[in-house]
């Protein structure tokens, strides 16, 4: 199954709608809650990412029998240093970002924390691509 989200740039209103309705979807499929809640926690730091610093891009799911892949594609300006933007805390986050409760430089960094396999392609002036790699322990019974 392969399913495919848009991603509005600063629609912070919306933020977190996409990695609520996939949640739902997992829920559905009997995904076990704590690969759910993982999925949820990387996918929603990647659609808040894209919001505060894209100009937009979509969020694709791939659910196999094993695992999922997620990937976060959005056609911003890309990541001048990756290996300090993936540091606990660093943040280019706006002023009003930051008013608004977002930008304190977690994002990638709980991404990271809650996949299986990380790659992200980007630099300066060059969108960003993030795939996430989720093995999955298997459904669940429901109970």
């Amino acid at each position: 199954m392969r399913i495919s989200y848009p991603v509005a740039p600063g629609d912070f209103s919306n933020a977190g709608k996409v990695s609520s309705t996939i949640k739902s979807l997992l829920k559905q499929l009997n995904i076990s809650a704590k690969d759910v809640k993982r999925m949820v926690v990387a996918i929603y730091e990647a659609e808040v990412n894209m919001v505060a610093h894209s100009y937009g891009g979509q969020i694709v799911c791939t659910l196999e029998a094993d695992k999922a892949i997620v990937e976060a594609i959005d056609t911003g300006p890309g990541i001048p240093d990756l290996d300090l933007a993936m540091t606990e805390g660093w943040s280019t986050a706006t002023p009003e970002v930051r008013e608004m409760g977002f930008g304190a430089g977690m994002g990638l960094p709980n991404i990271k924390k809650h996949t299986d396999d990380l790659a992200i392609e980007t630099g300066k002036d060059r969108p960003t691509h993030i795939n996430m790699l989720f093995r999955l322990e298997g459904a669940t019974d429901g109970s």
